[in-house]
């Protein structure tokens, strides 16, 4: 769904979509080099939770109860358009993206996300309600993931976990509504340099041509600004 302790990183750029879009590690590429053993998942994991808001104890540990470790090859969509989102993710090692699918075939990259944040198809996750975009890995992928149903049935029983999601998801229309003014009121390289200066990182994470789509330009221009503008 990478914020900081809260900081407005990561999705890959800023927190978007849910692609819930939170926590990536601030501003630094991240490489995982094994799968993480399960302890050391959920150790990452409330980590950040904290960042968004701290669980009691019991509230953790039924929080943690409800995760499984789950890979994906590269390229495999996880969420199709029309599917209703079952999962929530967790991000451990890897990028994904979600898009939209114009009727003349042309695809528009909403967000990126990779460690450590939530991820999924957040809209269609909380309402239950089939997905109007789709759910990629760009990269092999290492998540934890958990249900809907269990989901929903320990904000029910925990309010600080409801709380917690909706503290969340209100950081990610926050992130929402920056990307929709930078995409209407910016030009094509003021919306690149706010992409270089907010995450400089993600040059490095994500194929150029998805960060060019994401930003609503052809991938010619954004090999032109890639090539002439540096982080200030």
């Amino acid at each position: 769904m990478e914020e900081d302790g809260y900081t407005d990183d990561a999705d890959g750029t800023d927190r978007h979509g849910f692609v819930f879009a939170h926590a990536a590690a601030a501003g630094v590429p991240y490489i995982c080099l094994m799968v993480p053993d399960l302890p050391t998942a959920l150790a990452h994991l409330h980590a950040t939770v904290r960042q968004v808001m701290p669980l009691s104890e019991a509230e953790w540990a039924d929080f943690s109860e409800i995760w499984q470790p789950f890979e994906a090859k590269r390229k495999v969509i996880l969420t199709h358009e029309g599917d209703t989102e079952k999962y929530i993710y967790f991000v451990l090692d890897g990028v994904q993206r979600a898009y939209a699918v114009a009727e003349d075939g042309r695809e528009s990259t909403l967000v990126f996300t990779y460690p450590y944040s939530f991820s999924g198809v957040a809209d269609s996750l909380l309402l239950q309600q089939p997905s109007r975009y789709f759910f990629e890995t760009l990269t092999p992928s290492v998540f934890l993931r958990s249900t809907f149903r269990q989901l929903d049935d320990l904000m029910l029983k925990h309010h600080s976990i409801e709380r917690m999601i909706r503290l969340a998801i209100s950081h990610t229309l926050a992130g929402v509504l920056v990307r929709q003014i930078e995409l209407q009121s910016f030009s094509a390289e003021q919306r690149f340099r706010a992409l270089l200066k907010r995450s400089p990182h993600i040059l490095h994470l994500v194929p150029h041509k998805y960060l060019a789509s994401y930003l609503g330009m052809d991938a010619t221009n954004f090999s032109k600004f890639l090539g002439s503008i540096r982080l200030e």
